[in-house]
């Protein structure tokens, strides 16, 4: 065959190429990075707004390590919408899903299938049912605070304005979701602790309307009411606003949880008295990092540790 010229720098450009692309240096193509799934509750709530910019974040400085699918549904209480982003991740065969479930016990069997298909799973915020876990026969880490201890510091500090025998309504969240148990438990303890009386238990849903009109109606049920207790900001929002209808403004004391931004002002002008930083951004990093230590050395889903506990910390006006 005569000598080509062209044609053997075609084929030497074409070497050079598939030499480049498989050096140390060169970017991991999408299709070899680990895909990982972010699935949280109401996008409608600013927790988890910070929640997802937090992993976004962690992602961008990260992006040869793995790609990112964040999602969220559109309110607190769809569930079904939960599981349908599960299945959604599992056909698109994701290496992990990292879940704050919206219900503690519902999202435990579409879980299972998940893991079953080789998927490792990772639980943050809202802690899934231990029994529902049992039943089913599979561990999945917990990523997360220790929601009640952080509703105990808010209701101790809020008990220090108060006196025994005072009346406080508590608005909690959603009665099936393990984090809403939990921080209506460590308001009454506190409550308990102080002698103050718990005139009036409510679900707000954890959503800012829900709250309102909860709160509303414990401020008509009960006008000697002198605090309110929200299982998160949201709902503590939705009962500041009560309060102002009423005309109660700095006569009702105000505790919620979360520490979204959102809440600043009320804080610094008295509408609210304390909320809880429980680190949004840093619960979503931490469980993507498990799940990418998980899939990097092939730790099966049954050896992944238990429990991975976060922060909580109080914030008033005066820390903030």
């Amino acid at each position: 065959m005569p000598f080509n010229r062209r044609r053997v720098q075609t084929v030497f450009i074409a070497l050079l190429a598939l030499v480049i692309a498989g050096s140390p240096g060169s970017p991991v193509r999408a299709q070899d990075k680990p895909k990982i799934a972010l699935i949280m509750k109401s996008l409608a709530n600013e927790f988890f707004r910070t929640m997802e910019d937090g992993a976004r974040a962690h992602q961008k400085a990260n992006a040869d390590a793995y790609t990112l699918l964040a999602n969220g549904i559109k309110n607190e209480t769809d569930t079904a919408a939960q599981i349908k982003m599960i299945e959604q991740a599992v056909a698109q065969k994701v290496n992990a899903i990292v879940l704050a479930p919206s219900d503690s016990k519902a999202l435990v069997p579409v879980l299972k299938s998940a893991i079953d298909k080789g998927i490792i799973v990772v639980n943050i915020d809202n802690r899934l049912d231990a029994a529902a876990l049992k039943e089913k026969n599979i561990n999945v880490p917990f990523v997360g605070p220790d929601n009640r201890l952080g509703a105990k510091m808010a209701g101790e500090y809020l008990a220090r304005r108060l006196k025994a025998g005072d009346k406080v309504g508590i608005i909690e969240g959603i009665a099936t979701a393990f984090n809403g148990q939990q921080r209506s438990l460590g308001h009454h303890e506190a409550m308990k602790a102080a002698g103050i009386t718990v005139a009036s238990v409510q679900s707000g849903q954890w959503e800012i309307e829900k709250g309102n009109t909860v709160a509303a109606g414990m401020l008509r049920e009960h006008p000697d009411l002198v605090a309110l207790l929200a299982g998160n900001d949201s709902m503590a929002l939705g009962a500041v606003a009560a309060i102002k209808a009423a005309g109660k403004t700095g006569k009702v004391l105000v505790v919620g949880y979360d520490n979204i931004s959102a809440i600043a002002p009320l804080l610094a002008d008295g509408r609210m008295l304390a909320s809880v930083e429980q680190y949004a951004a840093k619960q979503a990093v931490f469980g993507i990092e498990l799940a990418q230590k998980a899939i990097a050395a092939k730790t099966p889903q049954a050896q992944l540790p238990a429990v991975m506990q976060t922060d909580v910390v109080l914030s008033t006006k005066d820390s903030r």
